[in-house]
């Protein structure tokens, strides 16, 4: 078999963060956040790619407002923002988040 599966878990309603890939190229996570809930606040740590597959994501870049993304939407942040990653809505919120490179091999150009 050449190819790799990975799987990642059902939404559930329940806060659910989980690590699916990180093999240097690059590192996939999947995000389940209820109202309410969110992610630290912190530095996105390479590129960033945050695909919304569910819900509404409010996110907090650098010095701007929180701006909301809903379903379908696909962000790209780059490396060293400061991100506050949030679900304000009533809808459980479902993102996956590419990392490329993976934040082991990231190397600021």
């Amino acid at each position: 078999m050449i190819e790799k599966v990975f799987n990642f878990a059902e939404v559930t309603g329940e806060k659910n963060i989980e690590k699916i890939i990180n093999d240097g190229n690059a590192m996939i996570n999947h995000f389940v956040l209820p109202k309410g809930e969110g992610l630290p606040k912190h530095y996105s740590n390479s590129n960033v790619y945050m695909i919304v597959t569910k819900g509404i994501l409010s996110i907090g870049l650098d010095e701007q407002e929180i701006t909301k993304y809903d379903s379908g939407a696909i962000l790209s942040i780059p490396y060293n923002v400061f991100m506050n990653v949030r679900n304000e809505d009533e809808e459980t919120l479902e993102l996956f988040v590419i990392k490329s490179p993976s934040p082991e091999n990231y190397k600021e150009v």
